[in-house]
């Protein structure tokens, strides 16, 4: 029914569900040291309390869940728009592009959860691989951009790059209107912009311009 899904695209599915597990079985509060946490007054201090940033965080929030619909809809997106680029660019370079999202996005959360401290907020974690997902969307826009998909709800066929704009305006305008709160909206904007910026830096393009050695160009 499913075409064999490759072996970097499998490992971070059965990673993000064996965490989840976890979660279930230990509790949310055994493993808050790997939700992302907001820099608190310690900075980077590694020995101080478990409710603030360490910089571990960055990585495996990216593989912890909110709710069983929160890991579904992730790691179906993940698997069908992860295992095409996963076939194109290969192992070691997908898995290099899905971490490098989930960690950008971390950052610029990170700097949202430090501006939200400082006007008076309440500090609070970020979890969900949320972040590498909008970069993998991204990518496949950006690789695959005539290729037609079908959103889920509302079930409406489009080609990937309209998908591709269509959520990144919706996140961009949920971030900056606070319509839906709870939810990570920077985050999944940190994860396209690193992505779109990592892609890039190995395309050779501005703001990252190479001299490239004589041969053949890599157009993907």
């Amino acid at each position: 029914m499913f075409p064999r899904i490759p072996p970097v695209t499998q490992a971070l599915i059965i990673a993000n569900v064996v965490v989840f597990l976890l979660q279930q079985f230990l509790g949310d509060q055994a493993l808050a040291s790997m939700m992302l946490w907001p820099i608190g007054p310690n900075g980077l201090d590694l020995f101080s309390a478990a409710y603030e940033f360490k910089p571990w965080q960055l990585l495996t929030y990216g593989f912890m869940h909110g709710g069983f619909p929160h890991l579904l809809f992730n790691m179906l997106a993940l698997y069908m728009f992860g295992a095409p680029l996963e076939y194109t660019w290969g192992n070691r370079r997908f898995l290099t592009y899905f971490l490098v999202c989930v960690a950008g996005a971390g950052v610029l959360q990170l700097i949202v959860g430090w501006w939200t401290v400082s006007q008076g907020g309440v500090p609070y974690p970020t979890v969900g691989a949320s972040g590498g997902v909008f970069g993998v969307l991204l990518a496949y826009g950006m690789l695959f951009p005539n290729q037609r998909v079908m959103l889920l709800f509302p079930p409406i066929p489009m080609k990937a790059r309209t998908l591709v704009i269509v959520y990144g305006a919706i996140e961009l305008m949920l971030g900056f209107t606070g319509w839906q709160p709870g939810v990570a909206h920077f985050a999944h904007l940190g994860g396209m912009l690193f992505g779109w910026l990592l892609i890039r830096y190995w395309r050779g393009q501005p703001p990252f311009n190479k001299r490239r050695p004589p041969g053949p160009r890599i157009v993907r």
